[in-house]
């Protein structure tokens, strides 16, 4: 039997995990891992999060050395864009050459929105790759006037980093509420919250009309005709999965590349995982496309796994978690939003300090922690075993009682 090629597009988290799992599973083949950035594979989330707190050096997000991964067998491609996928030829044509497939993982991930007209200004940025976390801390170390736009968690994390500077930021929000997606209006007035108690300008309910500047940013104009003054100006305002390479192969897209309950594609040999990856999610019966860093990880490794051996394939299901870090605050979703009620169950929403649940029918299908890890991960394994509201309500009683008598302890 001639040697099979694995050829994993997307050198980030999911598409690492991808290649690294068919290794521990013995694939015997060749492992090509293709990737668009220069830089060795690399975790994301410390972008916005520890790489800005202040200091002289910060942290080494690299996953691996090149050494680790020659060792292992994994032809890495760095610096190679992939442009098409041929399913006729079973080939990947990249920037480079074609690398022809008998499986293929696409992680590709996702690409953050930009500001209209900004493409050629210095100074306004996007917060998605090592190279925008660079230019984003230098400009905090220079103590630029920060202006970030979209109230987001990445948005939010990088007026964290400016707060931790001393340096003043305004966020702008085109919603009236920020998160209101992600967690619903109430638990997103806790979270602006945060903000304003932390010093930030906090401007809901407004949204950029224009970018100004000569080469580089100078203002910013909002609609409700305001100017900004600004050196560097953070667009956080959400991201679309990289499926333009795929638009002329036959795959299956939906805002995402459409994916079974086991990753697989619509195209025989192809799996996807990580951001560019909407599958059905047997736990809660929905389509979903997840921009997490467990998932992604999650994914990357059963993708790889179910396209070995796809008569023993199994489901990818799972409860959604994220979490995110605010000034002192850690911030903890697990679920989805999409709720009947918000039942605040411990702390109390003007202290930024709780938990709270959320309810579909009868069931619990949400939690979001402020400053409560230890709560969260009990709250996930119930929705996971798809608890009922009254379960929830149970644990979140046993559990202040608990709280109590240890506050008492003390």
């Amino acid at each position: 039997m001639p040697e099979q090629n694995l050829v994993v597009v997307g050198a980030s988290l999911a598409g690492l995990r991808a290649a690294e799992a068919a290794r521990k599973a013995g694939f015997p083949g060749t492992v090509t891992l293709v990737g668009a950035e220069e830089h060795l594979p690399y975790d994301r989330p410390p972008l916005s999060k520890a790489y800005l707190d202040p200091g002289p050096t910060p942290p080494d997000t690299t996953f691996r050395a090149r050494s680790a991964l020659d060792d292992a067998g994994i032809d890495l491609r760095l610096g190679t864009t992939a442009t098409h996928l041929d399913p006729d030829e079973k080939a990947i044509h990249t920037s480079h050459c074609s690398v022809p497939y008998d499986i293929a993982v696409i992680a590709t991930g996702s690409s953050a929105r930009v500001l209209p007209g900004t493409a050629a200004m210095t100074g306004v940025v996007t917060l998605r790759t090592l190279d925008d976390a660079v230019t984003v801390r230098t400009a905090l170390d220079n103590r630029a006037r920060t202006v970030v736009v979209g109230a987001g968690f990445i948005g939010s994390e990088v007026a964290s980093g400016a707060r931790k500077r001393g340096l003043d930021v305004t966020v702008v929000e085109a919603l009236p509420v920020p998160l209101v997606r992600a967690i619903g209006t109430d638990m997103g007035r806790a979270c602006a919250d945060l903000h304003r108690r932390n010093g930030v300008d906090l401007r809901c309910g407004v949204g950029v009309e224009k970018v100004l500047g000569n080469g580089h940013v100078e203002a910013v104009q909002l609609s409700d005709g305001s100017t900004l003054e600004a050196d560097l100006v953070v667009v956080g305002v959400g991201a679309d999965p990289a499926t333009e390479w795929l638009e002329t192969s036959g795959i299956t897209l939906d805002r995402g590349v459409v994916c079974d309950e086991t990753m697989a594609t619509s195209l025989p040999g192809v799996y996807a995982a990580g951001d560019v990856a909407r599958w059905h999610n047997p736990l809660f019966d929905a389509s979903m496309r997840l921009e997490h860093w467990t998932s992604a990880a999650e994914q990357g490794a059963l993708a790889v796994r179910n396209a070995l051996d796809p008569q023993a394939a199994k489901p990818y299901s799972t409860v959604p978690y994220f979490w995110s870090d605010w000034y002192d605050t850690r911030i903890q979703f697990v679920g989805v939003p999409e709720a009947d009620e918000i039942r605040t169950v411990t702390g109390h929403l003007e202290d930024g300090q709780f938990v709270a649940l959320y309810r579909r029918g009868d069931r619990v299908v949400g939690a979001l922690a402020l400053d409560h890890q230890t709560h969260i991960m009990k709250y996930r394994a119930l929705i996971a075993k798809s608890a009922s509201w009254e379960q929830a309500l149970d644990y979140a009683r046993t559990r202040q009682h608990k709280d109590a008598a240890l506050d008492a302890a003390r």
